[in-house]
Order: C-alpha cells, then sequence, then structure tokens
C-alpha cells in the first residue's frame, strides 16, 4: 500500500507512514566537545538534535515555534541567560517542553527543572534524555 505525502510530493509506503517521528532535543552548551558529544550520541539513538551554544540562542530557537520535546541544557554560560533562566522562561511560555539542566556546580535555592550533575555517563544520560523526550511526546 502507498499513502501519499501530504504535500503529494513524495510516495511513502504504510510501514513508513506509522513510523513515529524522531524525539526532538534542544542540546545547549557553550563546551562545543560536550555539546557535540551529547549531540552525536542522541543522534546514535535516532533523536533530533538541535545544537545551540548559549540560552539567548536557545531562546531564539525556541521562539521560531520549532517543535522540540525536551530541552537539555548546560547552566553556567556566557550570554544574558544562565540555564535556570532559560529552564524559567521555558517554563512560562512552553509548559509542555519537558527541561534537564546540568550542572557541575549550582548555588540556586529554586531550581525550575531537574539538574544532573556532572560529570554525568554520557551514554546512559543520552538513552535517559532520548526515552524522556518520547515519554513527553506521548502527552501531547
Amino acid at each position: 500500500m502507498q499513502i501519499v505525502h501530504p504535500r503529494g510530493l513524495t510516495p511513502l509506503n504504510a510501514e513508513q507512514a506509522a513510523e513515529p517521528a524522531p524525539a526532538r532535543i534542544l542540546v545547549v552548551d557553550d563546551e562545543p566537545l560536550v555539546r557535540f558529544a551529547m549531540a552525536e550520541a542522541l543522534r546514535d539513538l535516532g533523536v533530533s538534535v538541535v545544537e545551540a551554544t548559549t540560552a539567548d540562542e536557545a531562546w531564539s530557537y525556541l521562539q521560531t515555534g520549532a517543535p522540540i520535546d525536551l530541552v537539555f541544557t548546560d547552566h553556567l554560560m556566557p550570554g544574558s541567560m544562565t540555564g535556570v533562566q532559560l529552564a524559567t522562561r521555558i517554563k512560562q511560555h512552553y509548559p509542555l517542553i519537558k527541561i534537564i539542566i546540568a550542572s557541575g556546580y549550582m548555588n540556586v535555592p529554586e531550581r525550575p527543572a531537574p539538574v544532573l550533575s556532572k560529570p554525568y555517563n554520557l551514554f546512559r544520560t543520552a538513552a535517559d534524555l532520548a526515552a524522556m523526550a518520547l515519554k513527553n511526546r506521548q502527552k501531547e
């Protein structure tokens, strides 16, 4: 059985049409090697990943309306916002997006999202994030 793509361009078979879209995760970290390693580990799991180097860049991306299931952000980064400030904004404007903050040290009493202590196991964390993003999508 063939199904025609909604735009009428690409024919899809029934198996392709039934496959759920990949989880969508925004990875925010100013350290290129850390961000790249997590992004690649997530991509290896079939996750659609967008990378941002600052909370400001991540916020700009979210404001485009692009679909995101989960934001994984570092806490301390250059720019006008920390990871906690980004998480607070996301919770106010996009309450359906799941947020995880990663930090080696965070002296902030109010935490708008769960905090993952650094260092963390890259592959276990990537698998957990992918699972959380898919679970969060099911709530939509």
